[in-house]
């Protein structure tokens, strides 16, 4: 967390120094963000000597292609979400210039205030996902310790949290978008006026983007690398694109932002529908345990 926080405190610093001290600009935001970076990945690798039962030596850096398989199998879902998310603002940009010029808006305000969603969506989305990253160990350990008891105890816990987390954005989203917008500039009427559109449609179902996230870090935790990789691309890939494809063509720029809400809302139920036979079956195992366990007191 330390690493972190000093790339960002530094980059925050660098970032406005580079573009309006030094007049770099754009590139200056670059460099600011490289620095930052840099400074993350040396602290990171300075931790290294101070753990006490790791000790990184030749033999550490030797591959062992059975544990090499087994990292790749559970980290393939957070893989497959950053490159989803690559495709999808490339797909998304291309849509909002094509249908923004044939609307009242251009091209250029779709581009920009859907962009700011985007980030304010990342944001809540960023929160829930750390939520569901910091209950990875509990399930995982107790899913190995035969603990379904736990398991189930703690997925619950954090979907209700992430689902409050969730359910209070949208309200703060739909209630007052103009603030937010207002955080990123002051524009003209147009602007905040295609802005609160997005705000109030592309954004309206996020709550159900907690179900989702959680199920797939979840099913990360236990080992189910497939089921975790599909409810990965099932938001991006599988919903969102062809989701932004059909509602453009029939409704242009005023379309697109529909296919958020459709997205969300069709991820959600393959989400739910794969996370409650995953949790009938741990139910089982859970039975299945008890009894083993009554078996041997007896």
């Amino acid at each position: 967390m330390a690493s972190m926080l000093i790339g960002a405190i530094i980059n925050l610093i660098l970032d406005p120094i580079a573009i309006f001290i030094l007049k770099w600009g754009v590139e200056g935001a670059a460099i600011a963000t490289v620095i930052g970076q840099v400074v993350s990945g040396i602290v990171s690798l300075s931790y290294l000597r101070r753990f006490k039962s790791i000790k990184v030596n030749k033999q550490s850096m030797k591959i062992h292609w059975k544990t090499l398989k087994n990292v790749i199998l559970l980290g393939i879902s957070s893989f497959i979400t950053e490159v989803s998310i690559t495709i999808v603002i490339i797909t998304l940009n291309q849509l909002l210039v094509k249908y923004g010029a044939e609307s009242k808006y251009g091209s250029d305000i779709p581009l920009s205030a859907l962009g700011i969603v985007m980030k304010v969506n990342q944001i809540i989305n960023s929160i829930v996902l750390g939520i569901a990253v910091g209950a990875q160990p509990i399930w995982g350990f107790n899913y190995g310790a035969k603990k379904y008891d736990r398991v189930i105890k703690t997925l619950r816990i954090t979907i209700m949290i992430a689902v409050l987390i969730t359910a209070i954005g949208t309200v703060i989203l739909q209630l007052c978008p103009q603030v937010i917008i207002n955080l990123f500039g002051q524009e003209n009427d147009l602007y905040n006026e295609f802005a609160r559109k997005c705000f109030k449609i592309f954004l309206m179902l996020i709550v159900f983007n907690s179900i989702q996230i959680t199920s797939g870090i979840f099913m990360q935790a236990i080992g189910k690398s497939v089921k975790s990789a599909l409810i990965s691309l099932s938001r991006q890939i599988l919903f969102l694109i062809p989701a932004l494809l059909i509602w453009g063509w029939l409704d242009g720029i005023e379309g697109i932002l529909y296919a958020g809400p459709t997205a969300d809302f069709l991820a959600f139920l393959m989400a739910g529908t794969l996370m409650f036979i995953e949790i009938r079956k741990i139910k089982k195992l859970e039975k299945k345990e008890n009894v083993v366990e009554e078996k041997v007191e007896a």
